[in-house]
């Protein structure tokens, strides 16, 4: 009906699709089709996804700064070592779509759903040539708020972060008055000057509004999670045969 996202008219084709495998890969061809077997053949009793890293990333500074970003944020979901692999070149059974079947979100991480149905992920080195046609449309921005959205939508880390720094800095507050009343009573006065005070209560107001914006983000995706809001709509389905295929 509408662009909705790549990972989320990935979803749709999964669900339609018909095969044992599936096949994802994006339509610039950076990725060789052709190279497409190097990946199912690695699909055996121990292997259920397999992606296609590429030797040389050929996007650009920028995307290849965002790409690792993106891949920070899959590690707590899916394993350090898995992370550093995942590409949008991907081969993987198509059973596992079972694991998230009843998933309805808007925000969507293909990498992350398959984690929801197996631990068994291989990958491969493929080609990866400079993009011949357009430019890309994951801007730097867009693939941070990808991360951002894959964080919250999927791993409570943010939450556990927000805990780490607001103990961290309930120890620093101790530790402040610690030292006031210590000074107090070694020098008979406390710590002079309005800076002092000012410079603690803006460290202690930051740590409360970055946790709130943590907060904030989270209860966002419950909101979208309680309006129903569908991560795809179809506008039109064609219907055909094996042979035609």
């Amino acid at each position: 009906m509408r662009n909705y996202g790549q990972h989320n008219a990935l979803l749709c084709g999964i669900r339609a699709a018909r095969m044992d495998i599936v096949v994802t890969l994006d339509d610039d061809l950076q990725n060789p089709p052709e190279e497409m077997h190097k990946l199912i053949e690695l699909l055996d009793d121990q292997t259920d996804v397999v992606y296609g890293t590429p030797v040389e990333e050929q996007h650009g500074f920028f995307r290849d700064v965002a790409s690792i970003v993106t891949k920070l944020a899959l590690q707590s979901m899916m394993g350090a070592q898995t992370a550093r692999s995942v590409s949008a070149y991907r081969a993987f059974r198509t059973c596992l779509r079972d694991a998230f079947s009843r998933f309805q979100s808007p925000f969507v991480s293909i990498d992350v759903l398959l984690t929801w149905g197996t631990s068994r992920f291989a990958s491969v080195r493929i080609q990866h040539v400079p993009r011949q046609i357009s430019t890309s449309q994951y801007t730097l921005r867009k693939l941070v708020a990808h991360a951002v959205n894959m964080m919250t939508g999927f791993s409570v880390l943010p939450l556990q972060i927000s805990s780490w720094i607001g103990f961290g800095f309930t120890l620093f507050g101790m530790g402040v008055l610690v030292y006031v009343i210590g000074r107090y009573f070694l020098l008979g006065y406390s710590v002079p000057g309005f800076p002092f005070l000012a410079s603690v209560i803006a460290i202690f107001s930051g740590a409360q509004l970055f946790a709130l914006g943590i907060i904030g983000e989270y209860l966002a995706r419950m909101h979208y999670r309680i309006m129903d809001r569908p991560g795809y709509a179809i506008r039109e389905s064609l219907s055909a045969t094996s042979n035609e295929l």
